[in-house]
């Protein structure tokens, strides 16, 4: 089976940038087990393949150690985009040099895939929502 790479680390990236924002620099010491969203988990599973972190011997390539450097500096900035696109750069460069990893991951089942959401409201007595379904009352007529 024949692995785009570059598509893949695209994939990946997302699910590894929420699980280091979720968790910082312990995201690679975390277990599945966690209490922790499916794209946070599954973020997590990434990681720790692409690390090493889940081999019996942990003996690591000089990529892997690499990428752990970069999820560690990421961690302590997790809203760079910069260091995101790094990351990203350095799974793809991880799954080229290891198509046996990227085989691997490529068949894993993926959650739907982890997004932000932004609520801006403004002015008196405005509501900010999500997802509502229903009537919002915001009161009567004072302010």
């Amino acid at each position: 089976m024949s692995v785009d790479v570059v598509q893949l680390a695209q994939d990946l990236t997302p699910y590894a940038t929420t699980a280091i924002t979720a968790y910082g620099a312990a995201v690679l010491a975390r277990v599945e087990g966690d209490a922790a969203d499916a794209a946070v988990s599954f973020g997590q599973r990434v990681l720790r393949r692409l690390t090493g972190r889940d081999t019996p011997d942990n003996e690591t390539s000089a990529e892997q150690d690499a990428l752990t450097e970069t999820v560690s500096e990421l961690a302590g900035t997790p809203g760079d985009a910069d260091l995101a696109a790094v990351l990203r750069v350095q799974i793809r460069r991880l799954m080229t040099a290891h198509p046996d990893i990227a085989a691997d991951i490529a068949e894993w089942a993926r959650p739907a895939a982890p997004t932000t959401v932004t609520i801006t409201t403004s002015g008196n007595r405005s509501p900010a929502v999500h997802s509502n379904y229903g009537t919002i009352n915001t009161g009567d007529s004072t302010t």
